[in-house]
């Protein structure tokens, strides 16, 4: 039997301009996958594993910035959705997640693959919708077209994010032979105009007003996506030294004459008095600094934060005004009117860069081979137009410390977890035509093999594997440090390597463990390639704990050098 309600829903979804679906297989979902699947504008994907399938979701609407829709049958399958959802709600990513579901009355009747569906994702989306159990009246099929649009529009609008419709579907599934698909050409849809946010006049002037006595002002943008034209406005604030701009690689904010390397002296207790600003100002989501973040609590200054709709979290314990403007429309008014700031502020910053900048390379050539220098290397080596993919723990960590990129930057920090970081990526392969380097260590590696369950081409996936065999940074983080059950119970040692996984899905493999075979191994690493690669640096926890404790120290030592 054919339900025209979900005919219409798909119809709804393409009138809107969604064109991706990723579904996992089942029979309760058979309705919903025979319509998205027999939709001549929809390209779907089927991901047999529901934990990877939202991963890969998520990361095709990081890069389309469009709602992806997500199909799955009843039972757990549902909840294996939950981390994705949980990543991109508090990443503010769009998605669609269609939900089939038993009817209401067999739920908790010990009916097989039946949990409690209706708001199961509760705060992590932003809002969960009932479709209805029949349609036979007209009101019932109103209410489903009505619930698709008002769907859709919310996935949208400002602050992006996943919206969930739960769909109790009745047997029979599947259609008799010989019935026919007929989606409607014009389906019953709303448009929903967004508002413009920018301040008033009278709002800007009593702003200028308050400018005017500072003169250490920091800009600290947050994760968020690449746009060159806020880039161009920072580089000119950066430019004519009216603002200090310290930028995580997750911002993709590091432009010229932005500090990128503040990780190696933010903790350093000999520089605080002298980095202390008068305001501070961000926009955009978190930040991976934890040393930027502890001294910004520490300062307790004021702190203002841009969001065009007005709400802002207070991470830094401080926050005293939220600005309700667009991020772009408010930096380019400060252009145009912000004072002229302490010069000498600017320059103690950008001395501490320039210096860093300049000692770094020299100091990663007098330590042993491991992570640290050898992604160093790699990120050398990376073409500027490939997107970087990065899973978080030490990986995203060792990206920070290194300093500005080009690239443009993604990495599950909503959330921080190291669940689906290669689903992410290889979701971002399959919406994009250009290389996506993923950088992983090991416990993010081996936790989401079935990101590579499928029959899909990854041709444009290079991944960088750093496999210390262990949980590398548990040796990092001072209370697991002391204990004797560090390496049982917090590192979790591993003996396992990627060679194995290469060989059965016929990805192109190299393992290295000096500097001279990483640099032989990435001579043609980025080459066309009908297959991903990937390149395993094998090295040993307690070396890279050595050789970061290492590197610390040396730049600690030049810093307090400096100042005497």
């Amino acid at each position: 039997m054919i339900l025209q309600p979900i005919l219409d829903l798909v119809a709804i979804c393409a009138h809107h301009g969604i064109r991706q679906v990723v579904l996992s297989p089942g029979s309760r979902c058979a309705p919903l996958t025979l319509a998205f699947a027999r939709h001549p504008e929809m390209e779907v994907k089927t991901i047999s594993d529901e934990r990877s399938a939202a991963f890969i979701a998520l990361g095709m609407a990081q890069q389309l910035k469009q709602p992806v829709v997500l199909v799955c049958t009843s039972g757990s399958a549902t909840l294996n959705y939950f981390p994705a959802i949980a990543e991109a709600f508090f990443q503010q990513n769009p998605l669609l997640v269609l939900t089939a579901d038993r009817p209401p009355e067999w739920v908790d009747q010990w009916d097989g693959q039946t949990v409690f569906q209706e708001e199961l994702y509760g705060k992590h989306v932003k809002k969960s919708f009932k479709f209805p159990d029949s349609f036979a009246h007209p009101d019932q099929v109103w209410v489903a077209q009505r619930t698709v649009n008002e769907a859709i529009h919310l996935s949208r609008q400002f602050p992006a994010g996943p919206v969930h419709i739960n769909i109790p579907l009745r047997e029979p599934f599947y259609p008799e032979q010989g019935e026919v698909f007929e989606f409607s050409k014009q389906p019953r849809t709303f448009q929903v105009d967004y508002p413009n946010y920018n301040l008033g006049a009278e709002s800007l002037a009593k702003l200028k007003q308050e400018l005017q006595g500072i003169r250490r002002l920091l800009l600290v943008p947050g994760q968020q996506q690449p746009n060159p034209e806020i880039l161009q406005v920072l580089e000119e604030l950066a430019r004519t030294k009216r603002v200090v701009v310290v930028a995580d690689s997750i911002s993709n904010m590091q432009g010229e004459g932005s500090i990128t390397l503040h990780d190696h002296w933010m903790g350093e207790e000999v520089l605080q008095d002298d980095l202390r600003p008068d305001l501070l100002l961000t926009f955009g989501k978190s930040i991976i600094s934890k040393s930027l973040k502890l001294f910004l609590r520490k300062q307790q200054v004021t702190h203002w934060h841009i969001q065009s709709d007005g709400q802002a979290k207070d991470t830094f314990q401080s926050l005293s005004r939220v600005l309700a403007s667009e991020p772009l429309s408010f930096l380019r008014w400060m252009l145009g009117e912000l004072p002229m700031q302490d010069k000498g502020y600017f320059q103690g910053w950008q001395d501490l860069e320039i210096g860093i900048s300049a000692g770094l390379p020299e100091i990663l050539r007098g330590v042993k081979f491991g992570e640290y220098g050898a992604l160093a290397t790699v990120l050398n080596q990376t073409p500027s137009t490939s997107l970087i993919h990065v899973a978080n723990s030490m990986a995203i960590r060792y990206v920070n410390f290194l300093g500005r990129r080009t690239q443009e930057i993604c990495c599950n920090r909503g959330t921080s977890g190291i669940d689906g970081s290669i689903s992410t990526a290889v979701g971002a392969c399959l919406v994009r035509n250009g290389l996506v380097t993923l950088i992983t260590g090991d416990m993010a590696f081996f936790y989401d093999r079935n990101a590579f369950w499928h029959n899909y081409t990854l041709s444009n996936l290079r991944i960088i594997l750093l496999n210390n065999h262990a949980g590398g940074i548990f040796r990092l983080i001072d209370g697991p440090t002391k204990q004797p059950e560090l390496e049982e119970y917090f590192e979790t040692k591993q003996s396992l390597s990627a060679k194995s996984l290469a060989s059965e899905y016929r990805f192109h493999y190299a393992s290295v463990t000096t500097s001279e075979e990483l640099e032989s191994a990435l001579l043609k690493f980025y080459e066309p390639s009908l297959q991903p690669k990937i390149i395993e640096i094998d090295s040993s926890s307690p070396r890279n704990a050595d050789i970061l404790k290492q590197i610390k120290g040396s730049i600690s030592a030049s810093l307090v050098k400096r100042r005497l």
